[in-house]
C-alpha cells in the first residue's frame, strides 16, 4: 500500500500541468494528518488531527473529547446525541436547490445545494469541494453511518468513500448505471451503495457501512434538493493569501458537542495547497505556550517548520499547514526539497483573520 505522504504527492505530480484533483488530495491528507500529527503532537500533550494540522489540546492517554482508548472518527458508531441536538446547516435563502439548477453544484465551497430532513435522520458532516462534489455524511436508524455524494458529473463522484478508518471502494463495484438499483459493497467492508439521478444532469451516491436496506432507502428519502444551506463552520476566514481562494470546506458533528473539527484548503496554483483546521474538545485545555503572537494571541510554529497554531482560545486550537513537504514523490518540474508553494508569512495572514465562535456548541452562532 502506497504510503499517505507520498499520495499527497502524488496527486499533486499527477496534476502538474492541470487543476488538481481536491477531492482525492483531501481525504488523503486526512488520513495523513491523523497519523502525522497525533503521533507528533499527542506525546506532547495535545490531541491534534485530520487536515494536514490541527490541534486540540488534550490529555495524553485519552481522546481529544475525554474518552479513553479511541477517537471519534475510528469509533465504529458515531456518539450518541439527543435528538434535534446536533447542529444543522443553516439555509441560504435566494439560492436555488442542486434539482432546479445542477450546474451550481460545487460552485461555491462555502454553499450545499441540497440538504436533509432532520426529524428523520441525523447530520454528522457536510463538505463542499469545489469545481467537484457536495456530500453530507448522515445517521439513521441504530446510528448506522451514510455518506451521500453529488454531482454534476458521474465521474467527479469519489471511488472511495472513508467511514473513519473504513474504507469502501466503490469503484470496484462496475456501477455504470444510475438507476437506483442497491448494491453490496465489495472487500471486507459490509454495506450497501445505491447510484442515482435526483434530477436530469445531477449524479448521487449513497454508500451505508453495516447497515440493512431499509436504512440506506431511509437515508436517500431523507434528502432534499429544493434547498440552499451555508457549509456553516464554527469559524470565519477574513483574510487570505493573495490569489488563494478557499477550495474545499469540511464539517464534522459525529461527536458534537464533546468535539467539532472544521477543514479548509486554499490553493492558488495546481501544486500550491494550505491546510486550514479548527478543533474544539469540551475535555481539552487551553494552549498558551507558544513561539509567535499573532493579533495578540500566543502561537506556535512547529519545529519542522510547516505548521502554525493559534493559541489561547479555550479548548480551541486553529492551525495552518502551510509548508508540508514533498515526500517521496514530487512533481517532474519540481526541484528537490520543494514545498507546498505557501510561507509563514501566508499562514501569519490568515490566523490573523480567523475569527472563532465564542460557543461552538452553540450552532446558531457559526459563521
Amino acid at each position: 500500500m502506497i504510503d499517505l505522504d507520498e499520495q499527497i504527492a502524488q496527486i499533486l505530480r499527477e496534476r502538474a500541468e492541470g487543476d488538481v484533483d481536491t477531492n482525492r488530495l483531501l481525504r488523503a491528507s486526512r488520513a495523513r494528518g491523523r497519523r502525522r500529527q497525533l503521533h507528533r503532537r499527542v506525546a506532547a500533550g495535545t490531541a491534534l488531527s485530520l487536515v494536514g494540522a490541527l490541534g486540540v489540546v488534550g490529555v495524553t492517554g485519552t481522546g481529544p473529547d475525554g474518552l479513553t482508548g479511541r477517537l471519534p472518527w475510528t469509533a465504529a458508531k458515531p456518539a450518541a446525541t439527543p435528538a434535534g441536538a446536533t447542529p444543522v446547516p443553516p439555509r441560504v435563502d435566494g439560492v436555488p436547490g442542486a434539482a432546479a439548477d445542477p450546474a451550481l453544484v460545487g460552485s461555491d465551497p462555502t454553499v450545499l445545494h441540497f440538504g436533509l430532513d432532520p426529524t428523520r435522520v441525523r447530520y454528522l458532516g457536510w463538505s463542499v469541494v469545489r469545481g467537484h462534489t457536495e456530500s453530507v455524511r448522515l445517521s439513521v436508524r441504530d446510528d448506522q453511518p451514510v455518506h451521500v455524494q453529488v454531482s454534476r458529473t458521474p465521474e467527479s463522484l469519489s471511488s472511495s468513500v472513508s467511514f473513519g478508518n473504513v474504507e469502501v471502494d466503490v469503484a470496484r463495484l462496475g456501477i455504470q448505471s444510475f438507476d437506483g438499483t442497491i448494491h453490496p459493497t465489495s472487500g471486507g467492508a459490509s454495506g450497501l451503495v445505491t447510484s442515482w439521478n435526483p434530477a436530469p444532469g445531477l449524479y448521487a451516491r449513497a454508500v451505508i457501512l453495516q447497515g440493512d436496506r431499509a436504512g440506506l432507502e431511509r437515508a436517500v428519502g431523507a434528502l432534499r434538493w429544493n434547498e440552499a444551506r451555508s457549509c456553516a463552520v464554527p469559524l470565519r476566514l477574513d483574510a487570505l493569501p493573495d490569489g488563494a481562494p478557499i477550495n474545499t470546506c469540511s464539517v464534522d458533528v459525529s461527536a458534537y458537542p464533546k468535539l467539532v473539527t472544521s477543514d479548509f484548503t486554499l490553493g492558488r496554483a495546481a501544486n500550491q495547497i494550505m491546510f486550514v483546521t479548527y478543533r474544539y474538545a469540551s475535555g481539552a485545555g487551553t494552549r498558551t505556550e507558544g513561539n509567535r503572537t499573532i493579533a495578540g494571541r500566543p502561537a506556535n510554529l512547529s519545529a519542522d517548520g510547516s505548521t502554525l497554531d493559534l493559541l489561547g482560545i479555550p479548548r480551541t486550537t486553529v492551525s495552518v499547514n502551510f509548508n508540508w513537504q514533498w515526500e517521496g514523490r514530487r512533481p517532474a518540474d519540481a526541484e528537490p526539497g520543494a514545498t507546498s508553494g505557501f510561507t509563514e508569512a501566508d499562514a501569519t495572514t490568515v490566523l490573523a483573520g480567523a475569527r472563532v465562535v465564542d460557543d461552538p456548541t452553540r450552532p446558531q452562532s457559526w459563521k
